[in-house]
């Protein structure tokens, strides 16, 4: 049971004011706040700054070939899906090298599992705009 009359220590409350969560309007700027934080670690990531380099060629080459609508937004999707796991994947990653530097089956098999994830979108949005591409400049 915790004494009444303790005074917080300096360190205590701060650890209480780090970890009080935000309501209503201000929940809202932390949660965009995170998300910026994020991005800017994801963009450091070789394979998230190509991702961004093909969702801007696609975007060109589809309105190139005369993509509709209905195409542009089926590529936006794949690739916004694709961003997430790959922040998922960069979050594994870390999490598996901060618990387990050395080198585990274990850890390997997550990482793997998180490149898989990745290679199947990549596969998918691949699969998705050869088909709106061949479509469009052989059939359309």
């Amino acid at each position: 049971m915790t004494d009444r009359n303790h005074k917080a220590t300096p360190a205590e409350k701060l650890a209480s004011a780090a970890i009080q969560k935000k309501t209503g309007i201000a929940h809202l700027f932390a949660a965009g706040q995170y998300s910026a934080q994020g991005f800017r670690r994801l963009i450091q990531e070789a394979a998230f700054r190509h991702e961004l380099l093909a969702f801007c060629a696609g975007l060109v080459i589809f309105a190139l070939v005369g993509a509709s609508l209905f195409e542009f937004m089926g590529f936006i999707v794949l690739m916004l899906l694709m961003f997430c796991v790959e922040a998922l994947n960069t979050a594994i990653e870390e999490l598996v090298d901060r618990i387990s530097p050395e080198i585990s089956t274990v850890g390997r098999n997550a990482k793997d599992l998180g490149s898989f994830a990745v290679f199947c979108l990549i596969i998918a949005n691949g699969v998705f705009s050869a088909y709106v591409v061949i479509s469009r400049v052989f059939f359309g």
